[in-house]
């Protein structure tokens, strides 16, 4: 059997960039990220890799870009201010469908903030940072394991559809050391990029599939928009092309989901939540059935693009639904309209720097169903 390790948060993403073929990494030192550059700047040569301390968060993005282009798995890591320098970019990572990864452990903010403290308050700047409409896929981690693992997959994600992926953690878990047994090469799924068989009459532009920079195909790569040969195009052929990279996304939402569901089907009350603040929902969730109250709780690790249906199905039987998260509310209104009113949707939001903790959920919903009593529900 395969002993533990002590295993720090950003450490295991590291490993799981590894893991998942990463051989190229450009970033800029910014807590609470700054770890995963210093794995990486020690182990990325050991296997071939490049690990490159940039001027700043621009232009890391922007080698990254350039070297995924130029055929490798490419990654940066960052935070809150560096990750709002990174939008631009994201964005030419998009509508060129570039396969990347961004990493972004939150700390509060807004600006400066607190360096050290957690938040979850980029999720909607993840979403939506970047100018237009665009594809992203976000993911997200609540234990130290499941950084490793989700960091795998995003990799897989963005090979497979061509498009950033973001991994969303945040101070507290990008900082946190647990017991843990990482997977041995060959246990986790590890996806290539698609390249088509041949190059006559190859459109760059037109799927999934990719040519990498002196492969042998003529490439015209650009932030503007452009036809399904990279060429500048207007009208409707834009239009297409725009609606054809969202779509590949927005379409798949469903089978995109990742989600842990506990007690969801006899519950009165459904807690959604997602990265750190899933594991006080856990520790909450059991303390109140064990009380023998009717709750649930859906720990969401995909928020973009969000399922609606996975919602919905979930919380068909409920009365409340409570969404617990580090910041002032933003995924919450992502499940109000989920849910289109057909259930009372509540926030339990925390801006102090501070995590939610076990009690203060148990609080809040022996409250909300102590209302429902009382209001005849």
């Amino acid at each position: 059997m395969r002993a533990q390790e002590l295993v720090q948060g950003n450490e295991a993403c590291a490993r799981g960039a590894l893991y998942a073929g990463c051989r190229f990494f450009a970033g800029y030192p910014i807590t609470p990220s700054s770890e995963i550059m210093e794995y990486l700047a020690r182990e990325m040569p050991k296997v071939g890799g490049i690990c490159l301390q940039m001027e700043d968060e621009i232009a890391s993005i922007s080698a990254v870009i350039g070297a995924s282009w130029g055929g490798a798995k490419a990654m940066t890591a960052t935070s809150g201010p560096g990750f709002s320098l990174m939008q631009e970019s994201i964005g030419y990572a998009a509508i060129t469908e570039t396969p990347c990864v961004i990493v972004d452990a939150q700390r509060w903010s807004p600006s400066t903030g607190q360096p050290t403290k957690a938040a979850q308050g980029d999720v909607m700047q993840a979403r939506w940072g970047t100018h237009g409409d665009h594809p992203v896929i976000v993911l997200t981690a609540s234990w130290v394991r499941e950084v490793f693992e989700m960091t795998v997959h995003a990799f897989n994600l963005s090979e497979q559809y061509r498009v950033p992926v973001i991994l969303l953690l945040d101070e507290v878990l990008a900082h946190l050391r647990e017991n843990v047994i990482l997977p041995e090469p060959g246990e986790l799924e590890v996806v290539e990029r698609r390249r088509p068989e041949r190059l006559e009459d190859f459109k760059p532009f037109s799927n999934e599939m990719i040519v990498n920079f002196g492969e042998g195909a003529r490439l015209m790569v650009t932030g503007m928009a452009h036809d399904e040969w990279g060429f500048p195009a207007q009208g409707q052929k834009a239009a297409e092309q725009l609606q054809r990279i969202v779509s590949k996304i927005e379409s798949r939402a469903d089978q995109l989901a990742l989600y842990r569901a506990h007690f969801v089907d006899d519950a009165d009350i459904i807690i959604i939540s997602y990265g750190i603040t899933s594991r006080a929902v856990e520790a909450a969730g059991h303390q109140l059935r064990a009380q023998g109250l009717a709750v649930g709780w859906l720990d969401l690790k995909t928020l973009w693009p969000f399922s609606d249906k996975l919602i919905r199905s979930c919380t068909e039987r409920a009365q409340y639904v409570l969404v617990p998260e580090l910041n002032l509310g933003q995924l919450v209104r992502e499940v109000e309209r989920a849910v289109r009113g057909r259930v009372a949707v509540e926030h339990l939001g925390r801006v102090d720097g501070y995590l939610i903790t076990p009690q203060e959920i148990c609080q809040r919903v022996q409250a909300l169903l102590r209302a429902g009593v009382s209001h005849g529900l």
